[in-house]
This record gives structure tokens, sequence and C-alpha cells, in this order.
């Protein structure tokens, strides 16, 4: 069984659980499939917009999709976040991610 398979297995109990529906986008993104992981992230950010790593990896994934735009709002949204919940090192993660971005 695949890790995907395992995923999918666990989000059958908890289908709107955060940690798995990151877990699961990471896992398509190691298969080369990031219209699938958009999709999880864009989807687990709507229903936990509090989960902070999660932006990191969807403005990374919408840079690697030529779409800076949409990079760059990712970034700035999930700053705004970790700000809120304290979280220091994910702010400074994001900051400098978009920080080579946009300079």
């Amino acid at each position: 069984m695949s890790n995907i398979e395992k995923i999918n297995a666990f989000l059958v109990q908890s289908p709107n659980d955060s940690f798995l529906l990151h877990a699961l986008a990471l896992e398509y993104i190691k298969i080369g499939d990031d219209v699938k992981a958009k999709d999880l992230f864009i989807q687990l950010l709507e229903l936990n917009e509090k989960y902070v790593g999660s932006y990191y990896h969807l403005a990374k994934l919408f840079e690697r999709l030529n779409e800076n735009d949409k990079a760059i709002l990712y970034y700035e949204k999930g700053m705004k976040i970790a700000k809120e919940v304290r979280d220091n090192h994910s702010y400074s993660e994001l900051q400098a991610a978009y920080e080579d971005l946009v300079y």
C-alpha cells in the first residue's frame, strides 16, 4: 500500500484532518502531481486557515507553476497568520521565500 493510499484510508475516518490533508498534498508533490497537491492545500487552508505550514508549500508550488502573483498572495497571507499565531519560525521562512521571489 502506497503512502497516498494509507493517508486516504485515514481520511475516510477524518476527512477534514489538517495534518492528513497536508501530508497527502506533500505526497502528491513527491510524485509530481502539483495540481492535485495545490487543490489539497487550498482545501486545507479553506478548512483551517491557521495551518501555517501549508502556506509555504502552496506558495512554492505556485512558483513552480509560474503563478508568482498567487505565490506572493499566499506568502503574504501565511506571514499574516504566522504573526497572529506567534509562529516566528514559520514567519521567518515565509518572509525569506517571499523576499527571494519579490526582490
